[in-house]
């Protein structure tokens, strides 16, 4: 496994980063990631190819407990009403499903959010396994109908917000596509 030293870093702290960095033109890993199911509060799973066909932006972030994640999360929510009609947006975070849409129902984020707790692959895989949190590094994805990478970014400084307008221009352009 890749490790990857000096790409991401929380005020002095310097993180080591697992998994190889992902490019425009990457074919996407699949992932199968959790959620707790509201109408009959059963954990559900959801893999790449329940959403084929569609654009997807994966907002990763690390943890919906922290403030930024949250501010985040609100703002890609703000954003889906901008969205075109092939396009969804996923927030992925380690926590748990439970306390995912327990944030959710106590916030107003209609959006799906999954859970990666499970285990340490989606991190890995996506290149965003944050080895001394235990958590996903903050970062977008933009998938195309093909399941192939996009747009990528990689947050270096995890107290920093993502870049809102380029990612959503990845997202138009590869529904026009």
């Amino acid at each position: 496994m890749k490790e990857r030293m000096g790409e991401a870093f929380a005020g002095a702290e310097r993180l080591t980063v697992m998994g190889r960095q992902l490019h425009a033109g990457d074919a996407v890993p699949e992932f199968r990631l959790d959620y707790l199911d509201l109408a009959d509060l059963t954990i559900r799973t959801v893999g790449l190819a329940d959403s084929a066909g569609m654009v997807r932006l994966l907002n990763v972030v690390n943890s919906l407990e922290r403030p930024l994640c949250q501010f985040v999360t609100r703002q890609w929510e703000a954003l889906c009403a901008t969205l075109p009609p092939d396009a969804c947006i996923y927030t992925v975070s380690m926590d748990s499903p439970q306390m995912q849409a327990r944030w959710q129902d106590t916030v107003g984020v209609l959006h799906q959010v999954l859970s990666a707790q499970r285990s340490e692959q989606f991190g890995q895989d996506y290149g965003v396994w944050l080895k001394e949190w235990q958590q996903l590094a903050r970062s977008i994805f933009v998938i195309d109908c093909d399941d192939r990478i996009v747009y990528a970014e990689y947050v270096v400084n995890q107290m920093c917000e993502p870049d809102y307008a380029a990612a959503m221009k990845a997202v138009h352009q590869a529904s026009m596509e």
